[in-house]
C-alpha cells in the first residue's frame, strides 16, 4: 500500500529530536546525498563526521526542521533556514574540514550565479530548504513533496517572499518541477573546476547542480 495513502504527518522538531535528526541523517543524507557520497565525508572508519554534524547542528539550531513521521518513526527530514537580501553569509568556521569546504565553496559559488534575489526584486527574505531527506524505503511515495510543500507554507508564516532549494539531486529536482517550482540556475558538476580539476562526479543521474524557486504568496 502506497505510504502516500496511509497517515503519515509532518511534525516541527523540538530540541529533544535533535540528535534522532542527526542519527537519521548519517544514515540517509551524509551517506546518499551526491555530494557528500562523492566526497565520502563518512566512513567505516570514521561513521560520524563531527564537522559535518556541527555545520548541521547549527543550522538545526536556527530554525527547527520539519520531521516526516509514521507509525511513530522519524522516515523524513527538512532542514530549512531564512536568507535576507543583502545580509552577508556567514563565513565558514575555521574548524571546517577540506571535505567540507569543497561543498560550501560549491554553494558559494552556485550562490552567486542562480542570484535567486536578484530575479524576485521585491523580496527581503526567502526560506532555503537546505537539506532534505527520506528514508529509502519510504522514498517514491511523496515523502519529500510533503515536506516541500510545509516549508513553502512555513515560508509563509516567516514572511518570505519566496523558498529557493539548491539541488545536488536529480530526484530533489524532479519533485520540485512536479510542485511547480521554478528552474533559475543549473550547473554540469564537469563544468565545476578548481584548479583546472573537476570537483565533483557522482554517479548518474546526477548530472548537474540546479537551482529552484517559487514565489510564496
Amino acid at each position: 500500500m502506497p505510504l502516500e495513502q496511509l497517515e503519515f504527518e509532518i511534525k516541527t522538531a523540538t530540541t529533544d529530536d535533535k540528535e534522532q535528526i542527526l542519527r537519521f541523517l548519517r544514515t540517509f543524507y551524509f551517506q546518499d546525498a551526491p555530494l557528500s557520497c562523492y566526497l565520502k565525508v563518512l566512513t567505516d572508519e570514521n561513521p560520524i563526521n563531527e564537522n559535518l554534524e556541527a555545520y548541521t547542528s547549527a543550522l538545526i539550531d536556527d530554525l527547527p526542521p520539519l520531521m516526516a513521521v509514521y507509525n511513530d518513526k522519524l522516515i523524513g527530514v527538512c532542514i530549512n533556514t531564512i536568507l535576507e537580501r543583502d545580509k552577508l553569509s556567514k563565513p565558514p568556521p575555521s574548524w571546517i574540514d577540506d571535505k567540507l569546504m569543497k561543498m560550501v565553496n560549491l554553494l558559494g559559488f552556485v550562490s552567486k550565479g542562480a542570484d535567486a534575489f536578484g530575479k524576485h526584486a521585491g523580496c527581503v527574505r526567502a526560506l532555503s530548504a537546505a537539506m532534505l531527506s527520506v528514508d529509502q524505503t519510504y522514498r517514491g511515495n511523496g515523502v519529500a513533496k510533503k515536506l516541500l510543500e510545509k516549508s513553502w507554507e512555513l515560508g509563509k508564516q516567516h514572511g518570505c517572499g519566496f523558498m529557493v532549494v539548491d539541488c545536488s539531486s536529480h530526484f530533489t529536482a524532479r519533485a520540485l518541477k512536479s510542485l511547480g517550482f521554478e528552474l533559475i540556475y543549473s550547473m554540469d558538476y564537469a563544468d565545476y573546476e578548481v584548479n583546472g580539476e573537476v570537483v565533483f562526479k557522482p554517479p548518474p543521474p546526477h548530472k548537474a547542480f540546479t537551482v529552484y524557486t517559487k514565489i510564496i504568496q
